[in-house]
């Protein structure tokens, strides 16, 4: 199969294996660098122990990422080992869903897009006016769910349970791992590893990455890589590795049609 040029992952620790392992097998070489680091909460606050506790008061509960399914289905279900059969579960993507049936939890979802958008074109979503919501999710993030709930006269809580980091390197480090290792591509996770790779290369060195393809999830991070000046964005159908599998090697037939 020849090398098909380097590949730079950057999905948070112990989340990367398995898109690498896919990349080398289809003849990519596969380097991993944590652009977002995870973190669980200590404590929760009162207000989102509150909410677990008075659980059976929720009549939809909105898990917005794998990593909310990892970090607060177990404070869940240590209070409610079965939740409360009124409750309708959400996920925000289709690997989200099978987190949570793994866990024994059905869950509907937004598929293939795995959006706020796709997750509030849902049907129960529609009319929850007096109707109690839970979101899982780590601090901070995206408030276009609680808002468009809200709006839509939903009583809207969040269950914040992990928190999301900036990874530490050193200054010029990542510029230097991504010449070292003449990456060509770039896979990036969410908006928020987008952000993170911009903090941590200096304005100089993003002028020099510019010109290198990055992979996206969505139509939202797109937008972000283009207004940061990337010349070359390519939207995956969502975040998930067959997805940001399928778009790499669409680039790299792009690429290799054009030269």
């Amino acid at each position: 199969m020849g090398n098909r040029g380097a590949v730079l992952v950057t999905r948070p620790v112990g989340q990367a294996k398995a898109l690498c392992d896919a990349l080398a097998a289809r003849g990519f070489t596969a380097f991993a660098q944590p652009l977002l680091e995870l973190q669980p909460l200590s404590s929760l606050s009162p207000e989102a122990q509150a909410s677990i506790d008075n659980l059976d008061d929720y009549r939809h509960i909105i898990f917005i990422s794998g990593n909310a399914v990892h970090f607060g289905l177990p404070k869940i279900q240590a209070r409610w080992p079965q939740l409360p059969a009124a409750v309708q579960v959400y996920a925000i993507g289709e690997r989200t869903a099978a987190m949570l049936r793994n866990c024994g939890v059905e869950a509907l979802c937004a598929s293939p897009a795995m959006t706020s958008e796709a997750l509030l074109s849902l049907p129960p979503l529609q009319a929850v006016a007096g109707e109690k919501i839970l979101i899982v999710k780590g601090e901070g993030g995206r408030q276009r769910l609680r808002e468009d709930l809200s709006r839509r006269g939903g009583a809207v809580a969040e269950l914040a349970c992990y928190r999301r980091l900036c990874p530490t390197l050193a200054p010029g480090e990542l510029a230097d791992k991504l010449s070292t290792w003449a990456i060509e591509r770039i896979v990036i996770s969410s908006g928020e590893g987008l952000c993170n790779l911009l903090t941590l290369l200096s304005p100089a060195e993003t002028i020099n990455l510019c010109t290198v393809p990055v992979i996206v999830p969505s139509r939202r991070v797109a937008r972000m890589a283009e207004e940061a000046g990337f010349s070359t964005v390519y939207t995956a159908e969502n975040a998930t590795d067959a997805a940001m599998l399928k778009m790499v090697e669409y680039s790299s037939s792009t690429l290799e049609s054009n030269q």
